[in-house]
């Protein structure tokens, strides 16, 4: 739970959430999340999640994929995890894990976009795998496409009772708004959206400048494919304890849950903030949107997150809806220069976790441990003052020292 901030009255706490995490091999070393490492194992997510980022509630995206959902069974069985009353499993009485699944979609004039499809409990999870190996080549692997129209894919959630949520939505490859359409009637049925992922190459400023997002909860996570990325990019929920129900009722604002921030990278250290050419690796640096690169006037460009919002966006500021919580830019403690494995090991050993390092350790107490000089950049860091480097084309962004 939430230290550093005030719980509300009438019994809410506030709770760290990362809902979007990989699976890269089962156990017996099947992959899973092919791009993800062969490290990121069930447990070996759940221990980093709970011991190391200091989470109290993560999603895994890979749930539904057949040898996930076996060790998901296997773990509930050995009593590892226990079924929560309002749906989720805890861990260790500790975290609460969310089950799901990212499924791919062709769009209806080209492209593909990603979508997270959240379970509350087994046998809704067990039913969607089942509906999910009918439509697609293989069900041990994630983020499948499927045989089937986004429609069809909420119609499923529905009937399931689950959650939808748009993955990193603006992002190049696998965006709903980055490659496959301007607007999210063309392609989903918006009343059954339940959230919105900003992705990691953008923030709450850029998407409030689409009108039609202005009734959308936007949530930041790390979409990690391995375990040092988990907690990359997170949120802060209100709700009364984690499960899924409340996380359903915190998504639309809902008898006092709601998600009050959005902790994520600045957008500019995305792989695909702005506009990239392959053949010279050039990332743009011009006034948004540029398409060809300005250098070798390549057409065939990785078109980056500002470049294509500026194209869709129909609010030259942005408009933040009453309730939208804060974007606190941040910069993982994994791309401070200095900080290696041992000084990261030597603070999580002094504050407990990442989060407690993040939000709770002062700059007194971090020079104890680090010294002065990375104090001051860990505080930069986590107040967003450090002078970057833009990222494009595949390329994280940098901290400029």
């Amino acid at each position: 739970m939430v230290e550093d901030v005030p719980s509300a009255v009438g019994g809410f706490g506030e709770w760290f959430v990362d809902l979007h995490v990989h699976i890269g091999r089962t156990l017996q070393g099947r992959p899973v999340k092919m791009a993800a490492s062969a490290a990121m194992t069930l447990p070996a997510v759940l221990e980093e999640a709970t011991q190391r980022k200091g989470l109290d509630v993560i999603g895994i995206v890979d749930a539904a994929c057949t040898g996930v959902l076996e060790e998901v069974q296997e773990l509930v069985d050995s009593g590892v995890l226990r079924p929560h009353s309002g749906g989720g499993l805890i861990f260790r009485d500790r975290t609460l894990l969310l089950t799901g699944a990212e499924i791919e979609v062709a769009g209806p004039e080209g492209g593909a976009a990603h979508f997270g499809v959240w379970l509350p409990g087994l046998g809704e999870l067990r039913e969607f795998s089942a509906w999910l190996s009918e439509r697609v080549t293989n069900p041990s692997l994630s983020s499948q496409r499927i045989r089937a129209d986004a429609i069809d894919l909420q119609e499923e959630c529905r009937r399931l009772g689950g959650l939808f949520i748009i993955h990193h939505a603006f992002t190049p490859h696998k965006g709903l708004y980055g490659n496959c359409v301007t607007h999210m009637a063309d392609m989903v049925d918006p009343d059954e959206v339940d959230a919105v992922e900003l992705g990691l190459s953008a923030d709450t400023d850029m998407a409030d400048r689409i009108s039609e997002l202005q009734s959308f909860a936007f949530v930041s996570d790390s979409d990690a494919h391995s375990t040092g990325r988990i907690a990359r990019e997170y949120n802060r929920f209100r709700l009364r304890e984690p499960s899924f129900e409340e996380i359903r009722l915190a998504l639309h604002s809902r008898d006092g849950r709601a998600v009050t921030g959005n902790y994520g990278l600045d957008p500019s250290l995305g792989k695909y903030h702005r506009t990239a050419c392959p053949r010279c690796g050039t990332v743009a640096s011009d006034p948004p949107p540029v398409t060809t690169c300005p250098v070798c006037g390549n057409s065939q460009t990785v078109m980056g997150v500002l470049d294509r919002l500026t194209q869709v966006a129909d609010l030259d500021e942005p408009r933040h809806p009453p309730g939208r919580p804060p974007y606190v830019r941040q910069v993982p403690l994994s791309f401070i220069p200095g900080l290696g494995p041992k000084r990261r090991s030597a603070l999580l050993k002094a504050f407990g976790s990442e989060m407690g390092v993040l939000h709770r350790a002062s700059r007194e107490a971090l020079a104890e441990v680090v010294g002065e000089g990375l104090a001051d950049l860990v505080i930069r860091a986590r107040e967003g003052r450090l002078a970057l480097r833009t990222g494009g084309g595949g390329r994280y962004g940098g901290v400029v020292v």
